[in-house]
Order: C-alpha cells, then sequence, then structure tokens
C-alpha cells in the first residue's frame, strides 16, 4: 500500500516546523562555514552535523529501520501512512532534543562528538529525509536485507570512525570511560 499524498503532505509541514523550531533555538540554517556539502567525511570538524550527509547519516537509516519496526509492532492496525507520520514525528523531535543545550553539552562531555556544536537545520532536515529512506526501505525489503543493511551500517562506521548508532545511545545514556578513550584515538 502507498502512502497517500495527505501522509507526505502533514510530513512535510512536520518538517517545515521542525525546521522553524531549530531556527527559533538558534541553530544556523546551513554550515557557518557558507557552504553546503552534499558529503563530509571530516567527524572531528566544525563541517561534521553541518551538511547533507556525513558518517552519522547510516544512524538515521537505521533510525528509519527501527522506527519502521515499532509501528509495525505497534501500530500494525493502523495505516502505514500513520505509522510513517509517527516514524517523521519521532525523528523531528529527537532533532529538537538533540539540538538542546542540554544534549549537545551531554554529547561533549559523555561522546565521542568532541567540540559538537549541535546541526544545522539543513542537516536536520536531511536526517529526517534519510530517516524516511530507512522508513521506506523497510517498508520494501525482507526482514533479513533490513537487518544485514543495519548490521553492515553498523560495523562500517564502528571501523571507519570508531562509533556508531549503538556506541553513541550508550555513551550518551551510560558512558563507559574505556570505549571513550578508544574512540579518541
Amino acid at each position: 500500500m502507498r502512502l497517500e499524498r495527505r501522509h507526505w503532505l502533514i510530513a512535510l509541514a512536520l518538517a517545515t516546523a521542525m525546521a522553524l523550531v531549530l531556527l527559533w533555538m538558534g541553530r544556523p540554517p546551513i554550515c557557518t562555514c557558507g557552504t553546503v556539502k552534499l558529503w563530509t567525511a571530516a567527524v572531528q570538524s566544525a563541517d561534521n552535523s553541518q551538511h547533507i550527509a556525513d558518517w552519522y547519516t547510516p544512524s538515521h537509516v537505521i533510525h528509519g529501520f527501527l522506527f519502521y519496526a515499532l509501528g509495525w509492532l505497534f501500530l500494525r492496525r493502523n495505516p502505514a501512512g500513520d505509522r510513517f507520520l509517527a516514524a517523521v514525528e519521532i525523528e523531528a523531535g529527537w532533532e529538537l532534543i538533540e539540538n538542546s543545550q542540554y544534549i549537545i553539552e551531554r554529547y561533549r562531555e559523555a561522546t565521542a562528538a568532541f567540540g559538537y556544536n549541535g546541526d544545522s537545520i539543513l542537516n536536520s532536515l536531511a536526517d529526517l529525509g534519510w530517516m524516511t529512506l530507512g522508513f521506506l526501505l523497510a517498508r520494501r525489503l525482507p526482514v533479513w536485507a533490513t537487518v544485514a543493511i543495519a548490521l553492515f551500517f553498523e560495523l562500517l562506521t564502528l571501523w571507519t570512525i570508531r562509533d556508531n548508532l549503538t556506541l553513541n545511545v550508550l555513551m550518551l545514556v551510560a558512558p563507559v570511560d574505556a570505549i571513550r578513550n578508544w574512540q579518541g584515538g
């Protein structure tokens, strides 16, 4: 079953509201460097979380996988569009929380995001888009393929940047000094 046009319009309205709240919170529309990049590979730099895609993009795709699974588990009787909107609401809410001063400080002190200053609005909108891609992929792919992609992304980012969604959540909630030291190189 396809998502209805009204679900897409509501999702667009939610994304717009998220962007407006982020602007009100003082987040920059784009990177303060003045450029927009499709991809930035530098993790420990002012470019991280400022552009369209970076090494944390796979985490947002996995968010879509997880939100699809949660929707299937808890909202199975609801139309797919309702489950999609729930996923968009959760991701948009996370982007707002993630860019609060409290969470920015928490990332700085407890995770591998040394010197993290929050996301640009462009990056938050892109993260919402990447989550949407993950949700749509999970709707179409067999479960084994979705799990395989998630594991691949987790292992790739672990190997490449010493961080991934699993470690990010762990370190945000219950930091482990040994992991933080390892992540710091």
